[in-house]
């Protein structure tokens, strides 16, 4: 397979348009505000002017923020012709969402696929994400070899649907962390005791998770006051929470913890801190 075509460019899907080219793809991107192709054609991609370019390439990777935007692209690239096509869906969705949109694309004579990642910018240009597909024995078959560029580990977890599960039940220790990580540090006032000493005690501890071991400086620098930028920011991790709890009361699973830390991510959205680092929770429960 060597022409690939990424919907969506925001900072994910021009990571992987980044990659794929590097390891020698052609690589086709569109974007529904163009400007927002600029970074993925200066390494190099070719910007589709529409959707039916688009469907010209073997393989479609669809990167978008929401069910909405997912739905209105399916419905353009169906009208263009998808037929023999394979769709890999990169997004994080609603299991039923993803299963509705899998029923589209099947119809329309398309292999279907849904591979939410684990992991930002910086593994995605290594490859190294973990991929959680869902699909037909098929279909996963006909997109492992292009998701193992763009992931260290990729499990076909069952029908479409259930990557888009496991993201959820990946992504929602995530979000609860940064609420727990601030209720940590309240054992620490009046200690005198650094947050660099503290966060390098934690992250070098069984309390301590990748996201702190890996983004420890950031998490520093950010309790010491000066809020960083998210790759996975904080209105990211508001999204995917909201969708687990949609997810658990659609299976009528209690979720006490989860929806206390709701309340917490309002109050920092409410706050202008969507766009920052997780710790900017942290930073942000602690100092209150």
């Amino acid at each position: 397979m060597t022409h690939i075509a990424i919907v969506g460019t925001g900072r994910m899907g021009t990571a992987f348009a980044r990659r794929l080219i590097e390891v020698g793809h052609r690589v086709t991107v569109w974007n529904r505000t163009q400007s927002r192709t600029a970074a993925a054609a200066e390494a190099g991609a070719i910007v589709a002017p529409d959707l039916a370019t688009v469907t010209e390439a073997d393989a479609i990777l669809v990167s978008l923020t929401d069910a909405p935007a997912i739905e209105a692209v399916t419905a353009e690239l169906i009208r263009a012709g998808i037929t023999g096509k394979l769709i890999i869906d990169l997004s994080t969705l609603l299991p039923d969402e993803t299963r509705a949109q899998a029923e589209k694309f099947a119809a329309a004579g398309a292999d279907f696929v849904d591979c939410p990642v684990g992991g930002t910018v910086g593994p995605a240009l290594k490859g190294q994400l973990l991929g959680m597909a869902g699909g037909t024995g098929t279909g996963f078959a006909r997109a492992k070899p292009v998701l193992e560029q763009l992931c260290r580990r990729v499990e076909h977890l069952g029908p479409a649907g259930t990557g888009a599960q496991m993201k959820l039940a990946v992504n929602l220790p995530l979000a609860i962390y940064w609420k727990t990580l601030a209720e940590a540090l309240t054992m620490l006032e009046g200690s005198g005791i650094q947050a660099e000493t503290a966060i390098s005690l934690i992250a070098d501890s069984s309390a301590g998770p990748t996201v702190l071991k890996n983004r420890a400086q950031v998490v520093v620098d950010t309790l010491n006051g000066t809020d960083q930028p998210g790759t996975f920011d904080i209105a990211g991790l508001a999204k995917d929470l909201e969708l687990a709890l949609r997810q658990a009361a659609l299976t009528g699973r209690p979720m006490p913890l989860s929806e206390e830390t709701r309340k917490s991510y309002a109050k920092a959205l409410s706050s202008g801190l969507g766009g920052f680092d997780g710790a900017s929770l942290t930073r942000h429960l602690a100092s209150d």
